[in-house]
């Protein structure tokens, strides 16, 4: 696996998939680091996307117990805490990534024509 592939795993690593945004960058014209950068940008915002969707979604105490589950690191336990407070919270998560992944690719779409 190189560089471009081994993003972070999170706790929604199983249900967000990017690989077709990095297939989409490796057809841009650029060096290997640049492509890296660009993908750890969209991993980024794709990430902090997830937590204000997830955050916008949780009273302040539970924002701080999700909070500290994520600093835990536990992913099972961050899964039983949002699925206990949050009605579909995987179909949530799954919708903002893919609306940003569709804005990603779009603008990746358009720097082609460039």
């Amino acid at each position: 696996m190189n560089k471009i592939e081994s993003m972070k795993k999170y706790f929604y690593s199983h249900i967000v998939e990017t690989s077709e945004i990095s297939l989409a960058l490796g057809d841009l014209d650029m060096t290997a680091e640049e492509r890296v950068h660009l993908l750890s940008l969209m991993e980024s915002n794709i990430h902090h996307a997830i937590l204000d969707t997830i955050l916008s979604e949780l009273s302040e105490e539970d924002k701080k117990a999700f909070l500290q589950h994520l600093t835990d690191g536990d992913h099972e336990k961050i899964w039983q805490f949002l699925n206990s407070r949050v009605e579909g919270i995987e179909e949530k998560i799954k919708k903002t990534a893919e609306d940003l992944k569709k804005e990603i690719h779009k603008d990746v779409e358009e720097s082609k024509r460039e």
